[in-house]
């Protein structure tokens, strides 16, 4: 048996890269503003040699949204094991350095492979929305080898990050370890991730979800899309159906938590937004924290928000390490 694990991620690993743009170059490279789109890598490149005179806000990062998560957790305090893929290149090592620089493990046999890291393009427009065009490389054949049923089972949470649907190995991988997790008694969450894996993979979302998870994180538009109603309440209340408790971002309007008996509304940060690249990732990884150490929805809910309102005021989706510690001195004390 392993040593014990707060939470157990899997998701897709990408190296990122940050890039301000205008509304103008994202109709002139036609990028649907404010979503992720799947791309090949010469797709990837031809928007990399167009946007090659733009200002780019952030050095090279470790991403991918449950990876963001994860290693939030980390830095907050949690101890955490991360499923992913990467190849035996540049970025790959760059990656599994930086996870394991935030206390996250990895399975033993990542980084061996031959075969290109996934990269995403993030790109942010003045009204700090993010449009990202993502090549998932080797990413693309995560699957059920890089599962590790001792780490599954000796970790408080399983959080599984929702872009896995638009994988066909990646989605059978989650939902493998929400079966594994809910046989060992690990307690299952879940990120909607975007509102284009709702309008387009929904049906494998509710593969993933099973009979319900545990916690289910989304904001505002991924909830009315995935249930089908157009105002909050009635999608909060239809959200009962597929888990046990949830935690939805409404942006400026801060956020709805339902702990499975009570719902707590909690205020947002009251902050200029720059960057909204990794707010989500942040709240959940500041939520689960927070769960972490004992405390309710409601605190829980007022932390992420003040990590997420603290992430924004920045470009990139990641705070240093220092200010994760900040963060929770402020707040806990």
């Amino acid at each position: 048996m392993k040593d014990h694990y707060h939470i157990y991620g899997i998701g897709a690993a990408l190296v990122d890269t940050e890039i301000q743009v205008s509304d103008d170059d994202l109709k002139a490279m036609a990028v649907a503003k404010g979503v992720m789109t799947l791309v090949d890598e010469p797709r990837q490149d031809e928007l990399i040699d167009y946007l090659r005179d733009h200002l780019v806000h952030s050095k090279r990062a470790s991403g991918g949204s449950g990876a963001n998560t994860i290693t939030a957790a980390g830095y907050f305090g949690c101890r955490n094991f991360y499923s992913c893929k990467v190849a035996d290149d540049e970025n790959g090592h760059f990656y599994l350095k930086d996870i394991k620089d935030a206390s996250v493990e990895y399975p033993a046999h990542l980084g061996k492979d031959e075969g290109i890291t996934g990269k995403c393009l993030v790109m942010i427009s003045p009204d700090a929305e993010r449009s990202m065009h993502t090549f998932l490389g080797i990413s693309a054949t995560l699957s059920v080898n890089e599962l590790d049923s001792d780490a599954i089972e000796a970790s408080d949470y399983a959080y599984i990050e929702g872009y896995l649907v638009s994988s066909d190995t990646g989605r059978a991988a989650a939902i493998e370890l929400r079966k594994r997790a809910e046989k060992r008694n690990t307690l299952t969450a879940l990120s909607l991730s975007d509102p284009a894996m709702v309008q387009f993979f929904r049906d494998g979302l509710l593969e993933m979800i099973g009979e319900g998870v545990d916690l289910l994180f989304c904001n505002r538009e991924e909830a009315m899309g995935f249930t089908g109603y157009d105002n909050l309440e009635e999608a909060a209340q239809s959200l009962q159906e597929y888990c046990r408790s949830f935690a939805i971002t409404c942006g400026a309007d801060g956020a709805l938590v339902f702990n499975g008996e009570h719902s707590y509304h909690i205020d947002a940060e009251p902050v200029k937004a720059v960057d909204t690249n990794g707010a989500g990732d942040m709240f959940a990884g500041a939520f689960l924290y927070a769960l972490s150490q004992g405390h309710g929805y409601d605190v829980a809910g007022r932390f992420a928000s003040k990590a997420a309102g603290k992430v924004v005021t920045q470009y990139g989706p990641r705070l240093k390490p220092e200010q994760h510690q900040a963060l929770k001195q402020d707040f806990f004390g």
